[in-house]
């Protein structure tokens, strides 16, 4: 059963990327979270692909995200002891602010720091690696009718003419003509196409490359402006910290009709008591289904330490972790 809600196909295009990312060019090691970008743009589905080796080392640096703040210190950290605004390159705002991410970088075991007099002086642990190979954005519209396609057309339009991530793609449900509708939509030849059919739930053979994407990444011997490869590590770190599992945080898994059923290889929110894929602002303390575990559920010790709901967020977080594990053994 494809889900009947744009959330729910987010979802499984999500896991489907996790599963067989590049749909057209062989398995690559990959990241995959949803709903991030820029104050301008917001992607559906983002896939960052990594380098293994690289990406072992970040880990080293913790499961958490390291914000942009962080980054200026965490980057700029010397080998040697050096009072911060030697080491650290202007940040273009006040230092106090830097001295504050200083802080907060030593508080979370980022880099050393110690006092020197009245100077406060950093030492990295470890150098950040280069760990990011490529950013794809994917933006999923399952039904494409002429008012969603022009709409999306002016969203695929400003990625490529930005050309923040390497390659964009669309992904659309098939309709089983022999030329897709989405195909004859007047969107951007650069981004490419993803037929799906999800009926049968997420696996190989789930999804058909209708369009080739071209290459938006500079030409041999260019590079990205500094500002442009900072925004898109920042969108890497959000990515690494966030995955796309998350909806339990906008959503009540602590509902008693709140559940998680399988899509083939995919696991996504089901409602019970309405008997679909809720979104995120269906489900929620204000839904009149709404009802609460008891409270003796949660502090009984059900099954084992609270209620169903905290049981299912460990679950998305072992899942989490365990695709993490996985990046770092594709070679």
């Amino acid at each position: 059963m494809t889900p009947d809600a744009e959330f729910g196909y987010e979802l499984l295009v999500c896991r489907y990327a996790e599963l067989e990312w590049h749909p057209s060019e062989g398995r690559r090691p990959a990241l995959v979270a949803r709903q991030l970008g820029t104050q301008a743009r917001r992607w559906d589905t983002v896939v960052i692909e990594v380098d293994p080796a690289a990406f072992e080392r970040r880990r080293a640096f913790g499961d958490r995200a390291i914000d942009s703040d962080l980054l200026h210190v965490v980057r700029g950290a010397p080998a040697a002891w050096a009072w911060y605004r030697d080491a650290l390159p202007d940040p273009g705002y006040p230092w106090r602010y830097v001295r504050q991410a200083v802080h907060r970088a030593a508080g979370r075991g980022l880099i050393e720091k110690r006092r020197d007099g009245n100077r406060i002086q950093i030492r990295r642990k470890r150098p950040y690696p280069d760990w990011v190979e490529r950013i794809v954005a994917v933006e999923n519209k399952p039904d494409l009718d002429a008012s969603a396609a022009d709409r999306l057309a002016d969203q695929l339009e400003h990625d490529v003419e930005t050309a923040l991530a390497d390659e964009v793609w669309l992904a659309t449900e098939t309709t089983g003509e022999r030329v897709e509708p989405a195909l004859l939509r007047e969107m951007p030849v650069e981004a490419g196409v993803l037929a799906t059919d999800f009926s049968a739930g997420v696996d190989a053979d789930a999804v058909d490359v209708a369009w080739h994407p071209s290459a938006l990444s500079p030409g041999p011997g260019e590079r990205r402006d500094a500002a442009t490869e900072t925004l898109r590590l920042e969108i890497a770190e959000r990515a690494y910290g966030k995955g796309w599992r998350t909806f339990h945080d906008t959503m009540r898994p602590d509902c008693r009709h709140f559940e998680l059923r399988r899509e083939g290889r995919a696991l996504v929110p089901y409602c019970a008591a309405k008997g679909k894929v809720p979104t995120a602002r269906e489900c929620s303390g204000s839904c009149p289904e709404f009802s609460p575990e008891p409270p003796q559920w949660r502090t009984n010790g059900w099954p084992i330490e609270g209620g169903p709901g905290k049981g299912i967020e460990r679950l998305l977080a072992r899942r989490r972790e365990r695709e993490r594990d996985r990046v770092e053994s594709v070679e």
